[in-house]
């Protein structure tokens, strides 16, 4: 196990680490646990003391540094070594147990790594599993209310909810067993099942109990609402799951299919990302050519370009995109890309800034491990993590610099034109201090009724939209 997760982090994390390195950062992890152990590096030794005294240590092959041990078998197994010989002499490791004393060590690899990788333990990932119930293939969620287990939500147009079951119901039986409060997990995993399977669900609603046979289907929760109003469209995007793209080109075609609208207002704000191939398609189904965004990372694989090649559902109208500072990945990319490619005006505050995409990958102890492996970076060239997205158009300085940002457009002036030019010019690393100076501009706040207003000012302003467009990259 520890050499399959070490192999991943030595061959795809963004960042490259030293075998060395990551050795020392997983034998503190035992520190944290038992303050008496310490890990060094000395000469052709990978070492364990406890208290000063030597307890194992691992010879290393020539040339004597560990940095030779370039893969993942090699340093998983000096360090497994390590970790025996100190789950020989520590009560404190014994007390915590095995998974406690892995996962101590992978927290303090990735505290030293970048703050999205991690170590998913055997126990946190059934549990998950648990939360799941049956939400996948039924259309329902469940869970203990005092001594029963309880239906606590039914998606619109579900299979539970065509059936007729509904929030409140208590859940008795799967299939003939018993569904106990005591043992959630186990429901979970009786309501759970193969895309077009039956299973048939006992229900009690007050003192009467039913029978209903569902069939197993895909349920997507639901993540774009659309509405026309003061003849704009628009359009509310929760979150990036598989079928937002579809979504959003129905909501575009519909509302174009008659009398288009003034504009569109693409609303992001509180989205906190999804699937990066959604955000792709959502921004390709506003522009016919250009690059979307890029991914860049030290593996092949994690190289890629993504282009638009589509045609523009919205006509060439104007595109407002609101964000605000919970605004994230995903969802940060289709604002850079309408941005970057002058097909929207950004209107809120400055976005999260989470530019990092994770590679899952199982584990043989049932465990699983994130590796960040590769960045967002705009068709401009610079870094999506820690900037964000910064707005043409802020109103999280109040409404009087809001009012002055309006004014301003109208006079063909981007008042953001300054930060904006510095953020398009940074280019991986950046530094801290710069990334601050540059989200100070337009500091990160929730949503506001104001961003709605400021999207219908300048979609009734053609020449303040134009001057909100930015200028084109170099």
């Amino acid at each position: 196990m520890l050499g399959d997760a070490f192999g991943l982090v030595l061959e795809r994390h963004l960042e490259r680490a030293a075998p060395s390195e990551l050795a020392l950062w997983s034998l503190r992890g035992l520190t944290v646990l038992d303050p008496r152990l310490e890990g060094a590096v000395l000469g052709a030794e990978l070492r364990l003391a406890a208290n000063g005294t030597p307890i194992d240590a691992v010879s290393l092959a020539s040339p004597a540094d560990l940095d030779a041990m370039a893969t993942g078998d090699a340093l998983g197994a000096a360090l497994a070594a390590l970790y025996e010989a100190a789950w020989r002499v520590s009560p404190a490791l014994r007390r915590a147990g095995i998974e406690r004393m892995i996962a101590s060590g992978f927290d303090e690899v990735f505290n030293h790594l970048d703050p999205y990788s991690r170590y998913v333990a055997p126990t946190e990932a059934r549990a998950a599993r648990e939360r799941r119930v049956g939400q996948s293939g039924l259309g329902l969620r469940i869970a203990v209310r005092g001594a029963a287990l309880a239906v606590i939500a039914v998606a619109p147009d579900g299979p539970a909810a065509l059936a007729g079951i509904r929030a409140g119901d208590r859940l008795l039986a799967v299939d003939g067993r018993p569904a106990s409060a005591r043992d959630p997990g186990l429901a979970a995993a009786l309501l759970e099942g193969p895309e077009g399977s039956e299973v048939t669900l006992t229900l009690a609603r007050g003192e009467r109990r039913r029978s209903v046979t569902l069939l197993r289907e895909v349920v997507v929760p639901e993540t774009v609402a659309a509405e026309r109003k003061d003849e704009i469209l628009w359009i509310r995007v929760s979150g990036f799951s598989v079928l937002t793209e579809r979504r959003i080109t129905a909501a575009l075609v519909d509302g174009f299919s008659a009398r288009p609208p003034r504009g569109v207002v693409l609303d992001l704000r509180g989205n906190r990302g999804g699937l990066l191939t959604q955000a792709v398609a959502v921004a390709d189904a506003f522009l016919t050519e250009g690059v979307v965004a890029r991914t860049e990372g030290r593996h092949p694989d994690a190289v890629r370009r993504y282009e638009a090649g589509g045609r523009d559902l919205a006509q060439g109208r104007p595109v407002v995109v609101l964000v605000d500072g919970r605004t994230a990945s995903a969802a940060e990319i289709v604002a850079m890309a309408l941005a970057e490619r002058r097909r929207g005006v950004v209107v809120g505050s400055s976005t999260t800034g989470k530019g990092l995409i994770q590679l899952v990958a199982p584990l043989p102890n049932q465990a699983e491990i994130l590796i960040t492996w590769s960045q967002v970076v705009a068709p401009s060239g610079w870094p999506l993590q820690g900037f964000g997205v910064l707005p043409v158009l802020c109103t999280s300085l109040g409404p009087e610099t809001l009012a002055g940002g309006l004014a301003r457009l109208a006079e063909g002036e981007p008042p953001m034109a300054a930060p904006l030019a510095r953020q398009r010019a940074a280019r991986p690393p950046v530094l801290p201090s710069e990334v601050a100076a540059l989200r100070g501009a337009c500091p990160a706040a929730e949503g506001r009724s104001a961003d709605v207003e400021a999207a219908r000012a300048l979609i009734a302003s053609p020449r303040a939209y134009a001057a909100g467009l930015l200028p084109v990259p170099p």
